[in-house]
């Protein structure tokens, strides 16, 4: 079985009104959950394997801080994939995984991450920024993902509910 993790990016800052979107960074509130959310999956020993992220800034620094903070020891995949991604593009990216990696933790925006949960487990949760949600799902192989596969929901975890 392989395991995934969705993590929306933590809280960006809105203080430069001419940045677009993509280039916006983390807000204060950013910069203390990603580290939070890091403790957290060494804590419940879910560090992944990989860390696959969206290229946009505050996924990015959302993805750097949470696999310091995990103990995460491997290089971080960066994609422009998952900015304004629907679960498809998940999907897609994640079918074309090498096997070897067994639990994959994924960073990237609502709606789709949202909506990627739903698809594969049956379960509508909110996620709002830095939450990671666990799916457990049926596969052996990466290939193997696609909307018809029925994975679990393990957990949920929001920064204002870790400590």
């Amino acid at each position: 079985m392989k395991s995934l993790l969705l993590l929306r990016h933590a809280k960006s800052s809105w203080e430069n009104a001419h940045l677009a979107d993509f280039d916006r960074p983390l807000s204060e509130r950013g910069e203390r959950d990603a580290p939070r959310m890091g403790r957290l999956l060494r804590r419940e020993d879910l560090v992944p394997d990989l860390i696959v992220t969206s290229t946009a800034r505050r996924a990015q620094q959302t993805a750097e801080r949470v696999a310091t903070y995990s103990g995460y020891e491997h290089d971080i995949e960066y994609t422009r994939d998952f900015y304004h991604a629907g679960p498809g593009e998940y999907l897609a990216y994640l079918a074309q995984l090498s096997d070897t990696w067994q639990q994959v933790m994924v960073v990237g925006h609502n709606p789709g991450l949202e909506e990627l949960l739903e698809l594969l487990t049956g379960e509508a949760e909110l996620l709002p920024t830095a939450a990671i949600a666990h799916v457990r799902l049926p596969i052996h192989r990466w290939h193997e993902l696609n909307e018809e596969t029925e994975g679990e929901l393990v957990a949920v975890w929001r920064p204002r509910e870790v400590s």
